[in-house]
């Protein structure tokens, strides 16, 4: 299995936004109506609110390639990139994910030690991301890495208000 990792830039937004539509609605569509994730969907992935993403200088969007095959990205923000503000020493994990036929095969993994390796190139001594509470797959994950539940925030699919756990590595 040939595995490669490539920064995205504006060059790539139409496979940054197609990845980030298919999987968002692979993990979560089971979970919500029709109409939210419709609505979430055109929102959090249009053409505008990716290229803003990408143009932040404190964000960083990694594509990750099996065989020449797009199979899932990283997110990762420091600074005032991040959606909760946990201090300059931490940098956030925002989005990590994988279409589902590529999934249990070490890829998260892959990402994960990705991002603890920019983590540590920006002398950053914590890592954090927000999970869904109910995506146990993820949680257990995480915990498998080392992470540990630290908090929690709201999170929107519509009008309907879900609650991520805010878990934490230190590095």
């Amino acid at each position: 299995m040939n595995i490669q990792l490539i920064q995205c830039t504006t060059e790539n937004l139409d496979a940054l936004q197609t990845i980030s539509r298919d999987t968002f609605y692979e993990t979560f569509h089971e979970q919500n109506s029709e109409e939210s994730m419709t609505a979430y969907l055109d929102i959090a992935f249009s053409s505008e609110k990716l290229t803003a993403e990408l143009d932040n200088k404190h964000s960083l969007f990694k594509l990750l390639y099996i065989n020449e095959e797009l199979a899932g990205y990283l997110k990762v923000n420091i600074e005032e990139a991040q959606s909760e503000q946990l201090g300059p020493d931490t940098i956030e994990v925002e989005r990590i994910y994988i279409l589902s036929r590529f999934q249990k095969l070490g890829l998260g993994k892959v990402l994960m030690e990705d991002a603890i390796k920019l983590a540590n190139e920006m002398n950053k001594n914590k890592i954090w991301l927000g999970v869904w509470e109910k995506n146990m797959n993820a949680i257990a994950f995480y915990e498998r890495t080392g992470f540990v539940k630290t908090g929690s925030h709201s999170f929107f699919m519509g009008e309907e208000e879900q609650i991520d756990f805010i878990m934490t590595k230190h590095l």
